[in-house]
Formats: C-alpha cells, structure tokens, sequence
C-alpha cells in the first residue's frame, strides 16, 4: 500500500509518539514510532505536536452572523419574542447577501480554530422564506472538501405563530435541509403538542433528525423535555433528535433532574450546550453522570442575539472548564470528547477519532499536553480535511 502522506514525529493524546500514514482521504495506518510503514508521496514532520481528530461545532448560525459588515451596536432586548422582533426587523432593512454578511468569514475563523465540521440553524419564517436556506446550500457547496456543513431547517419564529412556516419547513427538506427544527412550543407558541406534530411528522415522513431550540425554563420548560422524550420513544427516532439549550435542566430539582435526565438516556435524546453565561447553563457533569450525550456548540457569532465573537471549540472547552470548576488534567482533557467523540456519535459528523479508516480530519497543536489546549486556548498549526492541509 503506497500512502498519499506521512505524518512523522506525532504525539497521540495519550502521549504516545506515532506516525499517521493517509491515503484516499483517511488514516490507513497509526504505528508507533520507528515501526515499518509503507512509503509515502509526501512526508511531514509534526516536531512531536498533539495530534486530535477535526472539532465538530455542533450548532451555529451562518446565516445571522454581522461579521462581514461594520460593527452595529448589540441591542438586548428584554426576551426571546423581542429579539425575534428586533431581528426581524433588521433583516427587512438590509439587503446583502449571507456571504456579504459574513457567513463565510465565520466559516474561515472556524475552520482556522479546527472546526472541520459543523451544524448550522438556518432561519424559515415569513420574512426570509427559502431564500437564506438557498443561499446556505450555495455555500455548502462552495466549501465542499473543507468544512462539512450539516444544515437544520429552523422555525426562528415559530410555527404556529407563523402559519407559513410549517409548509415551508416541509419544502426546506425537500430543497436538501438535513434535519427539522422547532422552538419553544409553549413559550412562542402557546401550545406544547401542535408544534411538537409538526415537527416530529415532518421527520417521520421525510426520514430527517431533529434539533429543537428550547429556552423555555422552570416547569413549562422541563414538560417540553419530557414531551420531546416521549415522542422520541415512541417514533423510535432515538439517536436522531437534539434538544439546544435547554435551559430548564438548569432549574430543576435533584429529584426533577433525576426524572428528565433518565428519560432523555433511555429516549436517546441529546443536548447542545453553547455553554452560555448567567445562571441558565444545563448542568454538565450531572447529565454526563446520567448517561446523557452533550455536546457543544458555538450558537450566535456577532449578530442580533450577541455579541461575542467566540468561535473555536477549544475556547468552547475552556469556558467549560471555568462555568463548571474542572481542574485536573483528566477532566479538563475529557472535555475534547464534547467536541469529537461525542458530537460524532450524535450528528454523524466530523471523525470523532482518530483510527485508521477515519477519515484524515485532523489538528495538530504545538503543545506538550491536551489541557494545554483548552486552558491556554491554543490555534492548531496545522489543520487537514480528507488529508489535505486547509491551515
């Protein structure tokens, strides 16, 4: 087997010092150092950096990112239906394309943090149609072989209280949308079952995931996990469906967590956390205790809803390690499974390892440990997709 290339003088998370063979796209082998390898068109040395598999940053707006166009103040509005407004209202008055507004600076900043794959929201409602969907698949295409773009077709404003919506959900499907979104159905939408069957049908009839926006709190909130969970069980779409957020399991009592948290195990239900300020933050270590899949994302970059511009995963990782007190070298390293492994197993995206037969998406950091990397949030000096260097 002759290989495309070699990466010599790598060092695995677990401190081993290998070289990586590729061919085709994927690792055709990892064999410890000074072992015989197969000879290789091109050779690189690594100078012994960590190697990781690609980042996965599990759920991102390209489509309401301002980084493209000059600094607008942030303007909090005083609830979830008022940014909605506020946003919506901007988007009337301006007319640039997504790629003017920035999407695909966002995707270079990522892609030069290591995020080679990612999950994007995408906005359906009266104002915007199709048309930013439309748009989000042009660029899909455009960066095809460098960042893998798995889109979700979201109801930012609702379903119910945007009757076009729900016709217009199924029609973002049918155009390529990946996987059906939905939104706090009691607190947007007044009623927890009616979106709840838009939703879940449309995933049904098409065959598609699902990835719901709940911010909801308290016991409305917690009801609409349990609703989610159920229907999940009971279509047997367990490993398919997403809840981001939810920022109720924030709110819940030991022996309400204890509930929800074995319902969504036993449903397959994951969560998306951005790891958000404030005091609404799903409490990570228990759900990882209760067997629950999390993983992370990075949410709004510099649009409407924020701000902040915290783009790459191990700064996600780090703001894990200060919001929940992790210390130790071995939970603070474990937190690079929330952006890998995990997100891997939930979406289907990125390698999630690194093995032979991954596909050859991987970082490499100039540092002497994986911690290093998260608390000192390190940019890799070398980024790959499919083996070929994108940084």
């Amino acid at each position: 087997m002759d290989l495309d290339l070699l990466l010599r003088k790598a060092r695995l998370s677990d401190g081993r010092r290998v070289v990586i063979g590729i061919a085709d796209g994927r690792i055709a082998l990892i064999e410890e150092e000074g072992a015989p390898v197969p000879p290789a068109r091109e050779s690189l040395d690594l100078a012994n950096a960590v190697v990781l598999p690609g980042f996965t940053d599990g759920h991102l707006h390209l489509d309401k990112t301002l980084l493209g166009l000059p600094w607008r103040p942030h303007d909090a509005a005083p609830s979830v239906r008022a940014r909605i407004e506020a946003e919506k209202a901007f988007r009337r008055g301006e007319c640039s394309t997504l790629a003017e507004r920035g999407a695909e600076k966002l995707l270079e900043l990522a892609l030069r943090h290591g995020t080679t794959s990612l999950r994007t929201h995408v906005d359906i409602d009266d104002v915007t149609r199709l048309d930013y969907l439309a748009q989000v698949l042009e660029i899909r295409e455009r960066w095809r072989g460098r960042v893998d773009i798995q889109i979700v077709a979201f109801p930012q404003s609702g379903i119910l209280s945007c009757p076009p919506v729900a016709d217009l959900l199924e029609e973002a499907l049918r155009m390529g949308a990946d996987l059906v979104g939905g939104l706090d159905p009691l607190g947007h939408d007044g009623d927890l079952h009616a979106p709840l069957d838009v939703v879940f049908g449309l995933a049904e009839r098409h065959g598609r995931g699902i990835d719901i926006h709940l911010h909801d709190g308290g016991e409305a909130g917690l009801s609409e996990i349990m609703e989610i969970a159920h229907r999940t069980k009971v279509t047997g779409l367990g490993g398919t469906v997403t809840i981001s957020h939810a920022f109720a399991l924030a709110d819940a009592d030991a022996r309400a967590f204890d509930a929800v948290a074995g319902l969504l195990r036993e449903a397959g239900v994951a969560i998306l956390s951005s790891i958000p300020g404030g005091d609404r933050c799903p409490p990570l270590l228990r759900l990882r205790e209760a067997g629950v899949s999390v993983f992370f994302g990075s949410d709004n970059v510099r649009d409407c809803w924020n701000p902040a511009s915290v783009v790459g995963m191990a700064d996600r990782t780090m703001l894990a390690t200060y919001r929940f007190g992790l210390r130790t070298d071995a939970d603070i390293a474990g937190l690079i499974d929330h952006v890998t492994r995990i997100p891997h197993a939930v979406t289907g995206l990125g390698p999630g390892t690194l093995a032979p037969g991954a596909p050859a998406d991987l970082l490499a950091f100039d540092v002497e440990t994986v911690p290093q990397i998260v608390v000192e949030r390190r940019l890799p000096t070398l980024v790959m997709k499919g083996g070929v260097r994108q940084v």
